[in-house]
């Protein structure tokens, strides 16, 4: 092994936990990971060191997750994009004013809360029951930082369609966050 392949491996443990984090399935997340690696290696020459390594590994997967995603959204039938039974209707939590009928729950310090273990155990959980199409939609514009543009030609969606799937993603992780660590037995 040499030492652009030693220092590849170096990094597979943050890149398996980051493709969890997306995929939600170890052997998936296995697959994508290997794939990045393998397509790494083949185009180490075009590695300029302009990034980290890491950086540039991490973009790599960033593609094969979406690959893995799409291929797996592909064997989602119709129905299984609905809401779940976390999030609520809009018209359920505004007011014919627009103004918030139950306002969230106070998240106190936000900085403090996202040093915390707990708080992100509970917020995985929150996103692994979020319909599957959601978590997908949410994992690629709020943690891969993909552009709205990026992800409706990855997932051949419409920038509408987008919005709300976004808008019922964000409703589910508040109601849930709510409930599971802004609730009265949590604050």
């Amino acid at each position: 092994m040499d030492e652009f392949e030693t220092e590849l491996a170096s990094h597979r443990g943050y890149l398996l936990r980051y493709a969890r984090l997306h995929l939600r399935d170890a052997a998936l997340a296995e697959d994508a990971v290997q794939d990045a690696l393998t397509a790494a290696l083949a185009s180490r020459e075009r590695f300029e060191g302009r990034s980290a390594l890491r950086t540039w590994l991490t973009s790599i997967l960033k593609h094969k997750i979406v690959d893995q995603l799409r291929s797996r959204e592909r064997a989602l039938t119709d129905g299984a994009a609905f809401l779940g039974e976390d999030a609520g209707r809009p018209e359920d939590d505004f007011d014919a004013q627009g103004r918030w009928i139950d306002p969230p729950a106070d998240w106190g310090d936000p900085d403090a809360a996202l040093q915390s273990g707990q708080f992100w155990r509970v917020f995985r959980m929150c996103c692994e029951r979020m319909p599957a199409r959601h978590a997908l939609v949410f994992s690629m514009r709020e943690v891969m930082d993909m552009t709205a543009d990026e992800i409706c030609k990855n997932l051949g969606i419409s920038k509408s369609n987008l919005h709300v799937i976004l808008f019922r993603a964000r409703l589910s992780l508040r109601s849930c966050m709510t409930r599971n660590w802004l609730g009265p037995d949590h604050a």
